[in-house]
């Protein structure tokens, strides 16, 4: 526990403390960046641009070797990933919108094209005399143990750009993720929103690829803002949920790997980020599992309420235990099924709550209006103190139930 406590603290070392600090960095960037990939329904283009960064890995790589080089600058292995993956986005979009393949198959084609020619590259890189080609394959799955100075200042100034460039486009991306037509017949140019929706992705994946690798960056990209989704229902607040949640899965996962030795950093933060998305799915306090589940319970009592309600109006035994339970637990039964004064009240009131909306879809007679009856909505919620008034003048006299109007 003291290990985990000084990593948190930043107290375990510089080198543990840069990649704690550079993966929250790219925690935050990945989260903001990915949320309108994830609003779009286009969250397997996040697994195509990394998989397509894989050729340009091994091509910077031979490139620079021949040029004298050792092969392992980062800038250039970067832009090399960049270009690359901007092949294989516009060869997505190209083949999505000439041919007559789905989105779905044009970005399977692609995905496994680009890495299936990164891996024959990354063989063959093994095969040179020239260049340092060890550590290629921590792009794979990440290799953040040795981290420079420098590797952080990338991810720290890409990461700000793409959050920058995310809020700034925040409103026309909220468009064309909800609603494409409606963009389009407002003037945005749907094409270009998407590829810039998408250049971001790329950007957050090639600086990303140092931490985490380009097979776990796409959960960086896309679990923080699932997770966010739980917690919001406004795309503004989704971007800065996002980006929190992605920033403490980076630098939590960071943390505890370097405080335990021979654990690999990104998939541990990945493990993190799943974690806040497990608790997140069962404990958020309106979309969760748990808010679901008591929802359900508390319309199935008002359910039950109101049956056996009705029945004690209408004289009827109770026979359901869960109903007698309820009913006797609010105080409007006795123990042994009677109605007592309080419940004989509430009787009354729903059967004349039944009477007035009958009332009131015989004297409007309007579909719509009668549809919005499920039984539990109280009727002073639809109409006025007004309608409701003539409503029970129509209906004459309250119904007496047990000696109680």
């Amino acid at each position: 526990m003291s290990a985990i406590l000084d990593a948190l603290l930043l107290g375990a070392g510089y080198n543990a403390a840069l990649v704690a600090l550079g993966a929250g960095l790219l925690g935050v960037a990945a989260g903001a960046s990915g949320s309108f990939l994830f609003l779009r329904k286009r969250a397997l283009i996040s697994d195509a641009v990394a998989h397509a960064t894989l050729p340009g890995v091994g091509l910077a790589f031979i490139v620079m070797v021949a040029l004298g080089g050792d092969g392992r600058n980062l800038l250039g292995l970067l832009l090399g990933s960049a270009l690359s993956a901007g092949a294989g986005l516009l060869l997505i979009e190209w083949i999505a919108r000439r041919t007559r393949l789905p989105e779905d198959a044009a970005i399977g084609a692609v995905l496994g094209t680009f890495f299936g020619l990164g891996i024959v590259l990354l063989t063959v890189i093994q095969s040179l005399s020239a260049g340092r080609q060890a550590g290629l394959e921590g792009f794979l799955l990440g290799s953040t143990a040795g981290m420079l100075r420098a590797d952080a200042l990338v991810i720290a100034v890409g990461g700000t750009l793409a959050v920058a460039l995310t809020w700034l486009m925040r409103r026309p991306m909220t468009l064309v993720a909800f609603d494409a037509d409606y963009a389009a017949a407002l003037g945005y140019d749907i094409r270009r929103i998407d590829l810039a929706m998408m250049a971001l992705v790329m950007a957050v994946t090639v600086i990303g690829l140092k931490v985490v690798g380009l097979i776990l960056i796409v959960a960086m990209l896309i679990i923080p803002a699932v997770t966010a989704r739980f917690w919001t229902d406004r795309s503004g607040r989704l971007i800065w949920i996002a980006g929190g949640l992605g920033g403490v899965s980076g630098y939590l996962g960071a943390a505890l790997s370097s405080a335990a030795p021979n654990m690999p950093t990104g998939p541990i933060i990945v493990l993190v980020a799943a974690g806040m998305f497990t608790l997140s799915l069962f404990l958020a306090p309106v979309r969760g599992v748990a808010a679901a589940l008591l929802r359900r319970r508390r319309f199935q009592a008002r359910v039950h309420r109101r049956q056996g309600l009705l029945a004690l109006a209408h004289g009827e035994p109770i026979r359901e235990p869960y109903t007698l339970r309820l009913l006797t637990r609010q105080g409007l039964i006795r123990p042994d099924g009677v109605a007592t004064e309080a419940g004989r009240a509430q009787a009354a009131r729903v059967l004349r709550d039944e009477h007035r909306w009958a009332k009131a879809r015989e004297v409007h007679q309007d579909a719509g209006l009668s549809g919005r009856y499920d039984g539990l909505t109280p009727i002073e919620e639809v109409f006025t103190p007004d309608e409701i008034a003539e409503f029970d003048r129509r209906l004459g006299p309250p119904v007496i139930v047990g000696g109680a109007a």
